[in-house]
């Protein structure tokens, strides 16, 4: 048993009590598995007392997490819902929580969800205290950039199209990935949809067609509410989405539904191929 140190009654605005224990982190608590360790402390930095209580207030985080809005938001949120079990309590730097804030605060606001009082940034310990820090600067020259999906407005989805319209908007545009999504019947998964994606095509320099793959699924994720819209069953449903890569920011600009009955679409992925744009 060890005893909380001053900051956390501050951090919290709560005085959880004098002692904590560790305890395997739970199946549900599923942002924080695979970080490095196995074992929480609770009360956590959220001044959450039962394991009940961080897995029902952890679910709009969950959301985020799986969103990637940040490299850091997974490490940073289990820091304070799942706290490494050592002698005493990590906290993020006040600098970690102001970057992943500035990332991830668009995409919870895209999710209806303000960035809330409780996570504050200046009431974590500046970077000269023993806190979790952000990697260096140098650590966006190391890896590759990519384009960031953005919350939009959901394009309204097409049913109604001829292969040369689609041609058209092709020429238009950076990239075309077909979508299969289903809704899953498990409630508080890792997502709450199964999302799977191949790229007809990119014409965005140097991105490759997993990177494409896997801002698409982000895109999916942040802008919830359009997948929903696609999904209102659980029976698997095929797109095709369609946009452009703008200032580093991956835009979706148009949605077809991809019918097993209408060819349109597959026609103009075929025949895309040797489409001369005017």
């Amino acid at each position: 048993v060890f005893a909380l140190n001053g900051f956390l009654r501050v951090a919290t605005g709560l005085d959880i009590g004098l002692s904590t224990k560790c305890v395997v982190i739970p199946k549900e608590l599923g942002m924080c598995h695979k970080i490095g360790y196995s074992e929480m402390r609770l009360p956590n930095l959220m001044g959450h007392t039962s394991m009940a209580e961080v897995i029902l207030k952890s679910t709009t985080w969950q959301h985020l997490a799986y969103t990637d809005c940040h490299p850091h938001v997974r490490t940073f949120l289990c820091s304070l819902f799942a706290p490494i079990c050592l002698d005493t309590f990590i906290h993020p730097c006040r600098s970690m929580c102001v970057a992943v804030r500035d990332s991830c605060a668009p995409v919870l606001l895209c999710h209806g969800h303000p960035w809330p009082a409780s996570l504050d940034c200046d009431r974590f310990p500046g970077d000269d205290d023993m806190c979790l820090a952000p990697l260096t600067k140098d650590y966006k020259y190391l890896h590759k950039v990519l384009p960031k999906p953005t919350c939009q407005t959901c394009p309204a989805v097409e049913e109604f199209f001829t292969h040369k319209r689609v041609l058209e908007v092709f020429c238009d545009s950076n990239f075309a990935v077909k979508v299969k999504l289903s809704k899953k019947r498990i409630a508080l998964e890792d997502q709450e949809y199964n999302i799977e994606c191949q790229v007809e095509f990119i014409i965005q320099g140097s991105l490759l067609p997993y990177e494409t793959q896997s801002m698409i699924q982000q895109w999916l994720l942040i802008n919830e509410k359009c997948t929903e819209r696609m999904t209102p069953t659980h029976r698997p449903m095929v797109y095709l989405l369609v946009g452009n890569i703008e200032e580093g920011i991956i835009l979706v600009n148009q949605i077809y539904r991809w019918q097993r009955k209408d060819s349109q679409l597959s026609l103009a992925t075929q025949k895309w191929r040797y489409h001369k744009c005017l």
